[in-house]
């Protein structure tokens, strides 16, 4: 028997199916969005600690800035509260720039308290082999950071920093046009030129004539062109190979050793890497030269490096090819540009050296809370180059 539209009665009484399947689905969709939204609800366990850091790059080299989280240094200067963290705190080095957390080639800022009266902060610079001495394109980065974090109270024009580094005192000038920064320079420490034209037979490469220099930071510098070596980033590898090669040769050697003192700090005094420069790879019409930095263990610096170009500097001022207030412009293996001013000339501790003042551009590309957690095998990092 039938209803009036045409039904029987057996199936009137079934429940619509295809409905209730379409509801259920509609309430499945909605839990599941709302259950894929719940990822930013997780919280850490009792125990876990927590690192803040801020994310920046100058030139395309990073820096990661440590803002919360890292214990208390002891020490009266830089470089004690340095040897501290190397004995006491080295671990979260490791967990910060090595991988997962980080990579081969992570660079990072541990802000610590001034050691001058009149400073506005002190700075440890960290790698993967240890602590720098000095780091330029660190300065620049984070100068347009306490700007726009308001670590200084910022007028517009230009506002000085003072910066207490492993190095020295660094002092730096942010310029901020219509509330924006738009121009960061720095003085950096005496550089000079150690030994020149060293002559070095380097396993797998030959002979190789080296320039040592001090630009806050000992270096190597090397003509890739004399070497027939590319400085572009699809030659990464054999560049790091033969900068690391070149390294262990001028370390292996007397004289170099002898020239790599520092003469004031011992902690200062050892060949922290190698420069390839070419002025014939540049792309910039601008540029002086190209430079490609192989530092620490193997990192490769995409920018320029601040110091380098102040170690620079000094050598072509002591070969008489630059003059104070001339500048150079050099880029990096990324081709962005670092611009080295030949200020004056100074005696450092009886060394005729030079002072230069250098200017980079620094963005932020973002914040992190890491945790470390003690359950985690692999919690203070592993490094693979």
């Amino acid at each position: 028997m039938t209803d009036s539209q045409g039904m029987s009665n057996s199936q009137a009484d079934k429940p619509d199916t295809a409905a209730a399947n379409s509801t259920a689905s509609t309430d499945k969709g909605s839990n599941a969005n709302a259950n894929r939204n719940a990822f930013a609800n997780w919280q850490p366990r009792a125990g876990m600690a927590q690192i803040t850091t801020l994310e920046m790059h100058t030139g395309g080299e990073p820096l990661r800035i440590i803002t919360s989280g890292f214990p208390k240094l002891k020490g009266d200067t830089i470089l004690a509260k340095r040897q501290d963290c190397l004995a006491n705190h080295d671990e979260l080095r490791r967990a910060l720039m090595f991988e997962p957390r980080g990579h081969a080639d992570m660079y990072g800022a541990l802000i610590v308290e001034p050691e001058r009266a009149g400073s506005d902060f002190g700075v440890l610079f960290l790698h993967n082999e240890g602590y720098s001495s000095m780091c330029g394109h660190a300065i620049i980065a984070l100068s347009k950071a306490a700007v726009e974090a308001g670590v200084i109270e910022a007028n517009e024009g230009v506002n000085p920093l003072r910066i207490d580094a492993p190095a020295g005192l660094i002092h730096s000038w942010v310029t901020v046009t219509g509330g924006k920064v738009s121009h960061i320079e720095f003085d950096n420490v005496p550089s000079w030129l150690a030994q020149a034209d060293i002559s070095l037979q380097v396993a797998g490469i030959g002979e190789v004539s080296v320039d040592l220099a001090y630009g806050g930071a000992f270096y190597a510098y090397v003509d890739a062109d004399a070497i027939d070596l590319r400085l572009e980033p699809d030659n990464t590898n054999q560049i790091i190979d033969w900068g690391k090669r070149i390294k262990a040769a001028v370390i292996a050697c007397e004289d170099p050793r002898t020239a790599t003192v520092h003469p004031l700090e011992a902690d200062l005094s050892f060949l922290y890497g190698v420069i390839f420069t070419s002025q014939r790879q540049k792309t910039h019409s601008g540029s002086h030269s190209r430079h490609v930095c192989i530092f620490a263990e193997g990192e490769l610096d995409r920018s320029p490096t601040g110091t380098g170009v102040s170690g620079r500097a000094a050598i072509e001022y002591a070969r008489e090819r630059l003059q104070t207030g001339e500048r150079l412009q050099i880029e990096s293996i990324l081709g962005s540009p670092f611009t080295v001013t030949a200020t004056c000339q100074t005696d450092f501790a009886g060394i005729a050296a030079l002072n230069t003042r250098v200017a980079g551009t620094a963005h932020v590309i973002g914040q992190h809370s890491f945790y470390l957690d003690g359950a985690d095998p692999l919690n203070t990092g592993f490094i693979f180059r």
